[in-house]
């Protein structure tokens, strides 16, 4: 069983930058895949990055590739997402998920963070 809770989430200008966390709880963290996904009003969630569980591969939407970076720290139980150059498209609630595999849909990740709301002002 794994237990996540996501945290900087807020509002930005384009341009910016937010730095967003999940925060895991259970022993077996570090053998799960993490990923970020977003769902803005009245849109399908959609993948956005996922990590292995090592942390040696990465994987990244083509919409946030060169402007989100994924990554973990296994000791703190932790996965965060650097988001930079936001833009208003970029709006939306993120999750954090963990699952046994890498995956881009939102079916193969079995554990689900509450969401956290990025906002991205014009």
């Amino acid at each position: 069983q794994v237990q996540l809770v996501e945290s900087g989430g807020g509002l930005v200008q384009a341009g910016g930058s937010l730095r967003l966390s999940c925060a895991a709880s259970g022993r077996t963290f570090s053998s799960y895949v993490m990923g970020w996904f977003r769902q803005a009003p009245g849109k399908e969630r959609e993948f956005v990055a996922a990590i292995s569980w090592s942390g040696g591969r990465t994987y990244s939407s083509d919409s946030v590739k060169g402007r989100f970076t994924i990554s973990r720290d296994n000791a703190k139980i932790t996965v965060y997402l650097q988001m930079n150059s936001l833009k208003p498209e970029d709006t939306a609630v993120y999750y954090c998920a963990a699952g046994p595999r890498y995956g881009s849909s939102w079916s193969s990740y079995d554990y689900w963070g509450q969401g956290t709301q990025v906002t991205v002002s014009s």
